[in-house]
């Protein structure tokens, strides 16, 4: 029994080139115009169409579309929708929804009063002096 997992995966270094091309909004004609006079809108289509590309020209590719060389010869489209589907926050089977906090809330509620009765000393060494200062006049 032939799973998809048991075949090795072949990656459509031509697809991938459309697929880093179109995400950065970059049409067929400004690629072959960045590639050089030989090339036409045409060409950059029957290349888009190779399963893979000569080394020199893909890394030449990987600079005008900004991305690294290896993105576009390892980039696996069902890999990728994995990953998205199961690393986004929820996506565990666990996942309560509820907030988990990262800090002790009783320890937060005991620096809070702490602070609350500083506030209030200062506030009554303030009001004597307040005092002393009318008695003063």
């Amino acid at each position: 029994m032939s799973t998809t997992t048991d075949r090795p995966k072949r990656v459509h270094e031509g697809r991938n080139v459309k697929r880093f091309r179109e995400m950065m909004g970059i049409k067929q004609e400004k690629l072959a115009a960045s590639l050089g006079e030989e090339w036409s809108q045409k060409k950059v289509s029957v290349l888009e169409s190779k399963e893979k590309i000569e080394d020199i020209l893909l890394t030449e590719i990987a600079k005008i579309l900004n991305v690294p060389e290896e993105a576009i010869r390892n980039f696996d489209e069902e890999t990728a929708i994995y990953n998205i589907q199961n690393n986004y926050e929820g996506s565990s089977s666990n996942y309560s929804g509820l907030y988990q906090c990262t800090f002790n809330p009783l320890d937060k509620l005991i620096e809070t009063v702490e602070e609350l009765k500083k506030l209030h000393t200062e506030k009554e060494a303030l009001y004597e002096r307040l005092l002393k200062a009318q008695e003063n006049k």
